[in-house]
């Protein structure tokens, strides 16, 4: 595969995962709106930390392409937060920033509560978390999905000028 093809395929994942996260965060939002009650319990949770996880999860992946497409190399001790951490770092003459700082630090809320729950079952989540992360979930989708679409068009402009 030449460079060309490279960069338009990674463009590929990031369009594929943009539609993704849209699904995503369509169903979440209509979740939130309609039927997450005052008085929610068990099951609502479930499908807040669900949808929460699958959400980093989706953006994670799409990092990880991008950093493997650039070979930024990831602490493997704690490669999770490292390639969190790589995307908010212009390398000069290389890559732009993928995403801003302020929407590192609501992703790596939603990074820790994801590690959380793969680890750590249990059935009685603190809803007072919850409403913190679906907060931050809030906040930062729109700048995000902003931000990917920002680094999509880079790589546009890069692709023209492998031809």
């Amino acid at each position: 595969m030449n460079a060309r093809e490279g960069i338009n395929s990674l463009r590929g994942e990031i369009n594929r995962s943009l539609a993704v996260m849209a699904r995503l965060e369509a169903y979440f939002e209509e979740f939130q709106e309609h039927r997450l009650s005052p008085k929610a319990g068990t099951d609502e949770a479930m499908v807040v930390a669900q949808s929460l996880s699958n959400y980093y999860t989706c953006l994670e992946t799409l990092f990880l392409r991008i950093s493997q497409f650039f070979e930024n190399g990831l602490d493997s001790n704690h490669w999770h937060q490292s390639l969190l951490d790589k995307m908010v770092i212009e390398i000069p003459d290389y890559r732009p920033r993928v995403i801003s700082d302020t929407s590192r630090q609501a992703l790596f809320e939603l990074l820790k509560f994801r590690h959380f729950t793969r680890y750590y079952f249990d059935l009685d989540h603190d809803w007072d978390k919850l409403r913190y992360l679906m907060k931050k979930f809030n906040d930062v989708r729109n700048s995000v999905r902003t931000e990917l679409e920002v680094f999509e068009k880079y790589l546009s402009k890069l692709a023209q000028t492998e031809e």
